[in-house]
């Protein structure tokens, strides 16, 4: 990898700990609003439920505002819990609010940083909200580590299309080849960057995908075997 001059970074559970933060956000609403419920079932419920709306959002197949409210709404169904839509907008605007104010990082995150940004330019390419996201670096102290960063609304469209690692190619001023995108999504991350001829490393924290077609770690801190 000795002609790469640009790094890509996914934000959400690469860097930025979205469980850890996301499970905080929701402890403080339930609290606010003295929702009486087993939290931790919530929890286990909620996180499959709102992969399958980021998926959905990610397919073009759901707006933004529907995601924010449909992702609780399936939730609280599902758990036959008895809530009222005026209680479910207020949850998902608050929740909105609050997620950027707890900034626990994935372990390795500034060490990898501080290695790599001796040798490398690096950026940012995230499916999430831009006013969200910038909170998110910003109050997690690492926004200074990046030079350009790419949200999908800034685009357009949503990782794996092409025009979004094209569109920050072009921010870049690069070609495909001296790039390397790291997340830990195979479809968005992984498969979009090989597709637009970036060369991924696949972050796999949850250890889900067993295919050996790609650079692959469980840590951050096991890139820098690659890089």
């Amino acid at each position: 990898m000795d002609n790469i001059k640009h790094i890509f970074f996914d934000l959400d559970h690469t860097l930025w700990d979205f469980d850890k933060n996301s499970k905080l956000s929701f402890q403080q609403i339930f609290k606010e609003q003295n929702i009486d419920f087993d939290f931790e079932l919530f929890i286990e419920t909620y996180i499959p439920i709102n992969h399958k709306y980021w998926e959905l959002y990610r397919e073009e197949k759901v707006s933004k505002a529907d995601l924010r409210y449909g992702r609780l709404k399936d939730t609280f169904n599902t758990l036959k819990f008895n809530i009222d839509d005026e209680l479910i907008n207020l949850i998902a605007v608050d929740y909105i609010e609050y997620l950027p104010k707890y900034n626990h990082l994935i372990d390795g995150s500034i060490d990898l940083l501080e290695y790599l940004k001796k040798k490398y330019q690096l950026h940012i390419i995230t499916n999430g909200f831009k006013e969200v996201q910038f909170q998110k670096l910003e109050k997690s102290n690492i926004k200074q580590y990046f030079n350009i960063i790419v949200t999908s609304d800034c685009v357009g469209v949503k990782k794996p299309n092409p025009r979004v690692f094209e569109y920050a190619l072009e921010k870049v001023n690069s070609p495909a080849q001296d790039c390397v995108m790291i997340g830990d999504s195979y479809e968005a991350d992984v498969l979009g960057a090989f597709n637009t001829g970036i060369l991924p490393i696949h972050f796999d924290i949850y250890k889900k995908t067993s295919t050996n077609s790609f650079a692959k770690v469980n840590s951050l801190m096991e890139i820098k075997q690659y890089l």
